[in-house]
């Protein structure tokens, strides 16, 4: 039969009616170990009661009203989430590429205000922001740019990790500000130096630029601290997020601080369904049950996967990426990965992606259990055997 979706996804053969924690359940009850979580999205695993609750609750009470009103519960979650990531202020979208779009026209308005008529916004290699047309411009894939007549001119591409690179780009006078991410995700795993957002900060202190922080992938938990960046000792003047802000509901969010405070006003920029009532409260649901224990779990059994792989493989030239439970086993440049989902899926029983060309991408429930840990080690350690024979 001949499907009514549009061809935008390489779907696989299988489908799910069913999770629970960090397990899928096809139709027949075959379960499945959930090691990609949505994408890094359900960072408390699936069907979380706690966030079951809420959303029930709320979806029986108010759903939406539109941001022409006054709405408690986005206000409850504007606070908990400037809280969690010490920031002033937030726009509530619905989805990590709206939250970067927010950020790129903060960093427009920025450059006005400035008086810059060609502004421009520094990014960096292997980078994913989205795809709108002005995040998938700021995008390195080529496979998400392809055809769309990017706006490249709008910014200037750097190598990831490389700051000196960007510290040789001061003086120019069309440069508005820095957009990175503390952790690449779709590009490969990609790591920096733990100095690397400070060398960032103080460059664009030094230039008057905005630095801006695309979370929407590490936030939330998912590197064993509630954003990446508190890792080092900086405060961005722009943060976005998304992803696992709403455990699986689509919500993002667009925060500000410092000299990023005030470049919006009423009729600035707007959402009809970002920060609904129903959305909010799943937000404050989230942060109320993302915990210390939870993210130290998620640092704990990150690390323990990685060091798992490292002592099996490193010598078959296997090494490990990323922080807490965002993992990066990046295998040989000789090794076919072609068939590493299927092989995972269908022999083990294993959800994994790969990303990057050769690295093979693991994000699993922040809360995943000691048990669960080891039977994600077992069976990875399985598929990567049968790619290295």
């Amino acid at each position: 039969m001949t499907s009514s979706l549009m061809p935008t996804y390489a779907r696989q053969p299988i489908s799910f009616v069913r999770g629970e924690g960090s397990y899928l359940y096809t139709a027949d009850g075959t379960a499945y170990l959930d090691a990609l979580t949505g994408i890094a999205v359900c960072g408390l695993g699936h069907c979380h009661p706690a966030i079951t609750t809420a959303i029930t609750e709320q979806a029986s009470t108010l759903v939406h009203t539109s941001n022409l009103f006054e709405i408690d519960w986005q206000e409850k979650a504007a606070q908990k989430l400037c809280q969690a990531a010490k920031m002033q202020q937030v726009f509530f979208a619905n989805s990590g590429a709206e939250a970067n779009e927010c950020a790129l026209k903060l960093a427009r308005r920025y450059a006005h205000n400035h008086g810059k008529t060609r502004p421009k916004v520094i990014v960096m290699d292997n980078a994913f922001h989205g795809r709108t047309l002005l995040t998938v411009s700021a995008t390195a894939n080529p496979k998400a740019r392809t055809g769309f007549y990017t706006l490249d001119d709008d910014f200037i591409r750097v190598p990831f990790g490389d700051a000196d690179a960007v510290a040789a780009l001061s003086g120019d006078d069309d440069i508005c500000a820095v957009l990175v991410e503390p952790i690449q995700g779709e590009g490969g795993l990609h790591t920096p130096s733990d100095d690397y957002l400070e060398k960032l900060a103080k460059i664009c202190d030094d230039n008057n630029w905005l630095l801006m922080l695309d979370e929407v992938q590490t936030g939330n938990g998912r590197t064993g601290k509630y954003f990446a960046y508190q890792y080092s000792n900086i405060t961005p003047d722009v943060l976005t997020t998304a992803k696992s802000l709403g455990n699986g509901f689509p919500i993002g969010a667009c925060m500000v601080s410092g000299k990023a405070v005030g470049l919006f006003t009423a009729g600035s920029h707007g959402s009809t369904y970002g920060g609904t009532p129903l959305g909010s409260r799943i937000i404050c649901a989230v942060y109320d049950a993302l915990d210390e224990q939870i993210m130290d779990n998620a640092k704990t059994q990150g690390d323990a996967i990685r060091a798992a792989m490292l002592d099996k493989f490193a010598h078959q030239g296997v090494s490990v990426r990323g922080r807490g439970m965002m993992i990066g086993l990046a295998m040989p440049a000789t090794v076919d990965l072609s068939q590493a989902v299927d092989i995972a899926r269908d022999e083990h029983h294993l959800i994994i992606n790969v990303t990057g060309g050769n690295v093979i991408r693991l994000l699993p429930a922040l809360n995943l259990s000691p048990d669960d840990t080891q039977a994600l080690i077992d069976k990875m350690t399985a598929v990567i055997q049968q790619l290295l024979n």
